[in-house]
């Protein structure tokens, strides 16, 4: 795939433009006049939706029942809500996670799913008051809960780093460092490799928490700490950063065996006989994620 493509099959969750039209969460009255003229992504209680011919499948507001989450407006006017429930599969539609279909559905889907589904769990999770354990009422749109007293929540997202480690060299036996997590397993006894990554602590730069990470998962130091490009991750409610780095193949790596089941460099050559398929010794990580977006670049020598 050309990097030209591949930035093409990410845009959805990676960029692009989306009104949300936040100004229109507090009028009430344009919401539930919106409610009648939306379309309604309708997402199961395990994250899933309903995709048909390369599209989520969206549905008439009238009829159903449940929280509504306002998601915004298209250019056309049409408003979009996500309401959590079981979705009705079509004649050959298809249940599908996000991670399973984000690299081929359209930009405007891509975005529509990823809000919906990070904001349905939030609100799965924020029903109770942290101080005192009463109900809380979903508000403006489903961009807010409120507390018996007038307190507000807002849905929270995580910031977390990940990183393609590298070291710098050009050709085919440049290499780049990857890790197979310690929950991951092998498929037909072939194991997925992917790059490392991990939560921004509090009172931590981006910058900081990759290296900080790095060599807490591989004990191994990085340096020309770069910024890559960012990516939302709704499992829950995360926002990966995604940056690039310099380390020296020649330190042993050490992997963190409660983080990572194998650590080790790549070359070039290798990864790439697995992206065009002449290999199977290991997998790259989802086609959907930027970390994918992260191997694809240096692969071709762009990091």
């Amino acid at each position: 795939m050309r990097e030209d493509q591949l930035d093409a099959a990410a845009a959805g969750l990676v960029g692009g433009e989306w009104d949300r039209a936040a100004h229109r969460r507090l009028d009430a009255a344009w919401l539930d006049e919106a409610w009648q003229r939306a379309l309604v992504l309708m997402i199961a209680t395990d994250g899933r939706a309903i995709v048909h011919s390369g599209r989520l499948v969206l549905v008439p507001s009238q009829g159903i029942i449940g929280e509504r989450l306002f998601l915004g407006v298209d250019e056309a006017g049409t408003p979009y809500f996500a309401v959590a429930g079981e979705p009705d599969v079509i004649e050959g539609g298809a249940l599908v996670h996000l991670w399973e279909v984000g690299s081929e559905l359209p930009a405007r889907d891509a975005r529509l799913f990823a809000s919906g589904l990070g904001l349905m769990q939030w609100h799965r999770d924020h029903q109770f008051s942290p101080a005192t354990g009463q109900p809380t009422l979903a508000e403006q749109g489903g961009w807010v809960r409120r507390e018996a007293n007038g307190e507000l929540h807002f849905p929270r997202t995580d910031p977390a780093v990940i990183m393609l480690v590298h070291d710098g060299q050009s050709g085919s036996d440049g290499r780049a460092l990857l890790g197979s997590g310690a929950l991951w397993a092998p498929v037909q006894g072939i194991r997925r490799y992917s790059t490392l990554a991990g939560f921004v602590e509090p009172g931590e730069t981006a910058e900081a928490a990759v290296a900080r990470e790095v060599y807490e998962e591989a004990g191994v130091r990085v340096w020309d700490i770069r910024y890559f490009g960012s990516q939302p991750h709704p499992y829950p409610r995360s926002l990966m950063l995604g940056f690039t780095a310099l380390a020296n193949p020649t330190v042993a790596v050490r992997p963190d065996p409660a983080e990572l089941a194998d650590a080790r460099w790549f070359t070039r050559a290798e990864v790439a006989a697995v992206a065009d398929g002449s290999s199977g010794d290991f997998r790259l990580p989802n086609r959907s994620s930027i970390s994918y977006r992260l191997v694809m670049h240096w692969l071709r020598g762009l990091a």
